[in-house]
């Protein structure tokens, strides 16, 4: 058995990194791919107001930097009762959609950051709509990928400290 020179072993080690990186590649673009469908999923459970299929999407650990008070929301109970009060603002249908919407993975890990349109009549019978700003985290749990972290926020008037709410894009 022939050795190998060390430009030999260079080279094959250059073809193992290249062969290496295609493989995570499209194991990149797969999980890519499964995280825009998992952002389709929670948008239509959204519009539908189904509270159980949009806690599906999150982990049981889940924290949250969301648009009201406190400053974060930790677990999925506190992230079901965010998303009740949302539901219960409105009539149906809920109109929610997610534009401009960027997806990075590496290995199990994933994140996604838009912007958010929601709106509707609300109880009261008043239209809203506002732009929101949304960052998400995922993180794949037992096959599957879930939300271990969101952030929604809208922009702020640093001189009157008011949330500028009519913004868009």
């Amino acid at each position: 058995m022939r050795r190998l020179t060390a430009a030999e072993i260079g080279v094959t080690r250059s073809a193992m990194v290249a062969k290496g990186d295609d493989v995570n590649m499209a194991r990149d673009v797969a999980a890519e791919s499964e995280i825009r469908h998992r952002f389709d999923e929670l948008v239509k459970a959204i519009r539908a107001m189904d509270l159980d299929q949009v806690m599906s999407n999150y982990a049981d650990d889940v924290v949250s930097f969301d648009v009201e008070p406190p400053l974060q929301h930790v677990g999925a109970a506190a992230k079901r009762k965010n998303w009740t009060r949302v539901f219960s603002m409105y009539q149906r249908p809920l109109h929610y959609e997610v534009r401009d919407l960027a997806v990075a993975v590496n290995d199990d890990l994933a994140f996604g950051h838009g912007l958010v349109r929601i709106g509707g009549t609300s109880q009261d019978g008043n239209r809203t709509e506002r732009w929101l700003r949304s960052t998400t985290c995922f993180r794949k749990v037992g096959g599957n990928w879930l939300i271990v972290h969101d952030q929604v926020s809208v922009p702020l008037d640093l001189e009157t400290g008011s949330a500028l709410l009519n913004l868009e894009p």
